[in-house]
C-alpha cells in the first residue's frame, strides 16, 4: 500500500508544481465553458496528463477516471484511479488560493488510498484505508465539538442543480446558517473535506458533487474519524454527490436540519 501511496503523493506533486506555475501567469489562462458554470483551463488538462502519465509508467494495467480525460481502461478493474487535477478551477482562476490535486485509488471496489494536496499552501492530506489520516506526516482528528451552535459549516452547491431548485437550498442555508451562526462554501470539495478531517471546520453538507470532487476526501475524512453519509438514506451519496459529513455527532444533528428544510 506505501508503494501506492507513494505514486499518489508524487503524482499529487507534479501537478501541483505544473498548477503554481501557472498561478503566477493568469493572464495567460486560457478557459473555456465546459458546462454552466463549469470551467476548464489548460491547467486542468496539463495537470491531470501528469498524472495519467505517471501513474501508467508505474501501473500500466491500473485504470483511471479523471475529470477531464473520462473512463481509461476497464471501469469494473480492480484499481480504479479517480483523479480531479485541479479542484476549485473557479477559484484558480481568479487567483484565490483555495483549490487543490485530487487522487484517489479504489481497489476492488474500496477506497485505499487517498491524497489531496494544496499547491499553494504545499500542505498535503493523506490516507490509506485502516491507517488513519494526515497532514504533512502529522495525524489528524476532526473536530471535538458536539453540537452545531457555535459551530463552523461547510457547504458547497452547483449554480444549477437535477435534484433541487435554488429555493430549496437557500431554504437549507437558512435553517442551518440560523444554528450555527457561521457557514462558509469555499469552492473546493475536496479541501472541504480535509478541513473537516483537521478539524478546522466542524460539519458541512454538499449537492450534485461528482465522484473525483469527493474520492480523496472521503477517505480522508473516515480516517480521521469523521462520519459521511447519503442526505438520503435510499441514496449512494458516491454515486449522487449528496452528502453530510462531520463528527458523529454533528452529523445527525445537520442531517436532521436538512431534513427539515426540505
Amino acid at each position: 500500500m506505501q508503494a501506492l501511496l507513494n505514486t499518489a503523493v508524487e503524482a499529487a506533486r507534479k501537478a501541483g508544481d505544473i498548477i503554481s506555475r501557472q498561478s503566477r501567469q493568469l493572464d495567460r489562462l486560457k478557459v473555456q465553458m465546459k458546462g454552466q458554470n463549469e470551467f476548464v483551463t489548460q491547467v486542468d488538462q496539463a495537470a491531470e496528463n501528469a498524472i495519467i502519465e505517471l501513474i501508467h509508467q508505474r501501473y500500466p494495467d491500473h485504470a483511471i477516471l479523471g475529470e477531464e480525460s473520462g473512463q481509461i481502461g476497464d471501469a469494473n478493474a480492480e484499481y480504479m484511479w479517480i483523479l480531479d487535477p485541479l479542484d476549485g478551477t473557479t477559484n484558480f482562476i481568479h487567483g484565490l488560493p483555495y483549490y487543490c490535486v485530487s487522487i484517489a485509488l479504489k481497489i476492488k471496489g474500496r477506497l485505499s488510498v487517498a491524497v489531496v494536496y494544496n499547491p499553494e499552501s504545499q500542505e498535503l492530506f493523506t490516507a490509506t484505508r485502516g491507517s488513519g489520516a494526515t497532514l504533512d506526516g502529522r495525524r489528524i482528528r476532526v473536530s471535538a465539538r458536539n453540537e452545531i451552535a457555535g459551530g463552523l459549516v461547510v457547504t458547497e452547491f452547483p449554480f444549477r442543480s437535477n435534484d433541487l431548485s435554488l429555493d430549496a437550498h437557500l431554504s437549507i442555508y437558512k435553517n442551518v446558517m440560523l444554528e450555527a451562526g457561521s457557514i462558509r462554501r469555499p469552492g473546493s470539495a475536496a479541501l472541504d473535506l480535509c478541513y473537516l478531517a483537521a478539524g478546522r471546520i466542524d460539519v458541512g453538507w454538499m449537492f450534485g458533487m461528482k465522484l473525483w470532487d469527493i474520492a480523496a476526501g472521503v477517505l480522508i475524512l473516515r480516517e480521521a474519524g469523521g462520519l459521511i453519509s447519503a442526505i438520503d438514506d435510499k441514496e449512494d451519496f458516491m454515486e449522487t454527490g449528496n452528502i453530510v459529513a462531520g463528527t458523529p455527532r454533528m452529523h445527525a444533528e445537520l442531517l436532521q436540519l436538512i431534513k427539515n428544510s426540505r
